[in-house]
């Protein structure tokens, strides 16, 4: 837990050029709630930084046990926001699980996930794998890679079970992705079996990121999708091999968001434009320069009060690497984007792909409209305050007026085939004819009925 000692004197702050154009804030001191994960970077950054100060906030920043007590302590007011799962306010506006209208003004990054498996399932793996002419695998490395070795579990008897983190973050459905561009099925839910396991060939379970590497040296899971630095943890340790990132199923898909109740966002408009100001000077200070700050956001991050990891695993990814097997460094400059191609616009078409994905795994049991996922996008996320945040910080000379889609409607361009590993494109615009065009999933009237589907 980080703290802000209170006692800045009128004259100190006066001093600060930022005061000048000051907002009127409804409440300045707030207590905002992380996971270990190195992108929660932003937050520590605009604390250590003193861009929350800039702005007349005092900070608290408290690490949560996982992601269900985060939002707890969001919706309850423990908490006055909170980086989060993208699929989190959107799960709860919807009524998925905890319900609760969430909203974000800010989206916290781009990629910086991966997926890593066990020893064990990495050598079963390898006569599948095209090799590169050095002898190394040839990336990305495609899930088809692993029926073989799902079907050898399934000979023995054994379940073939991954770890993710929570069942509307983007490493389910990054996982879910990757298995079933490759073939495998891995389950669906229902409204009566939240397991997410019907009618699996891989059986995914909620593990919390830290505790990753431990649970697949035991045994207990065969491999994972999670955030930084727990990949790079399993490859430290010697526990695990990570086969693909994100940024190689899908190039700078969207992460993580941070999270206020609309309540909040309300009540106290002037502080929620504060908190973003901040957070996007954050952003734009960790990219900016091709990272050359990222150094110094290792050794933050590094510290027990934030992720606690080791500085060389956390610098493994975030400064423009990502190694795999032991050895096999490779450049992968965006795998942790935290402002560039408009990582931190709260674009609806983000939205909308969470959206598709419960819809495409029974997470929302009924057939909905394009209009319905439309209207449920832009009812979370809040571009509009995002705008008006960058606006004062140009005014201020704070950021640059090139650096922001101000003419947006809120909708991403298309997303090629080409940038996303089924090579199937994807249209936030569509999402109805987008969920038609994935092979494995539900379609259309289509309804989890037990334990089959039907429609």
């Amino acid at each position: 837990m980080k703290r802000l000692i209170l006692a800045l004197t009128a004259t100190t702050a006066l001093a600060s050029p930022a005061f000048a154009g000051m907002l009127e804030l409804e409440k300045d001191e707030l207590t905002f709630g992380f996971i270990k994960l190195t992108d929660m970077a932003p937050l520590a950054v605009a604390y250590e930084k003193g861009f929350f100060l800039d702005e007349g906030l005092f900070v608290t920043l408290e690490a949560q046990a996982n992601w269900k007590v985060l939002l707890d302590g969001v919706i309850d007011g423990q908490l006055d926001g909170a980086h989060m799962l993208a699929g989190q306010p959107l799960a709860a506006t919807i009524g998925f699980g905890t319900e609760a209208h969430i909203v974000t003004p800010f989206s916290m990054d781009l990629n910086g996930n991966g997926i890593t498996v066990s020893n064990e399932v990495w050598e079963m793996m390898q006569p599948h794998i095209a090799k590169t002419e050095d002898g190394r695998p040839r990336h990305p490395i495609s899930a088809s890679a692993l029926v073989p070795v799902v079907d050898a579990f399934r000979a023995q008897g054994k379940a073939f079970n991954m770890g993710m983190v929570f069942p509307v973050s983007t490493h389910n459905y990054e996982l879910r992705y990757w298995l079933a561009a490759g073939g495998l099925h891995p389950g669906y839910y229902s409204p009566e079996n939240v397991t997410g396991q019907i009618g699996a060939d891989v059986f995914l379970s909620v593990t919390p990121p830290p505790q990753m590497p431990a649970t697949l040296e035991a045994g207990t899971i065969h491999g994972y999708c999670v955030g930084e630095p727990w990949n790079q943890q399993a490859v430290f340790k010697g526990v695990g091999v990570p086969v693909i990132t994100d940024h190689q199923i899908w190039k700078n898909n969207p992460e993580k968001v941070f999270g206020i109740t609309a309540e909040f966002a309300e009540a106290n408009p002037n502080t929620t434009l504060a908190v973003t100001k901040a957070l996007i000077r954050a952003a734009i200070w960790l990219d900016e320069n091709d990272n050359a700050n990222r150094p110094e956001a290792v050794e933050i991050l590094s510290r027990p009060e934030y992720v606690g990891a080791d500085y060389e695993v956390i610098a493994n990814s975030m400064t423009g690497f990502f190694e795999f097997e032991k050895g096999d460094k490779r450049d992968i400059p965006d795998f942790n984007v935290f402002f560039r191609y408009n990582a931190t616009y709260p674009f609806y078409s983000d939205a909308v792909w969470y959206l598709t994905q419960m819809r495409r795994w029974g997470q929302i049991s009924e057939p909905k409209s394009d209009g319905w996922f439309d209207e449920v996008a832009k009812s979370v996320y809040r571009p509009e305050i995002y705008l008006q945040a960058a606006r004062l910080l140009v005014e201020e000379g704070l950021a640059n007026e090139a650096d922001f889609p101000w003419d947006s409607d809120g909708y991403k361009p298309p997303t090629p085939g080409s940038d996303i590993i089924d090579g199937i494109a994807y249209d936030g615009r569509q999402p109805n004819a987008y969920l038609e065009s994935l092979p494995i999933g539900l379609k259309s009237d289509e309804r989890v009925i037990g334990n089959g589907v039907e429609g």
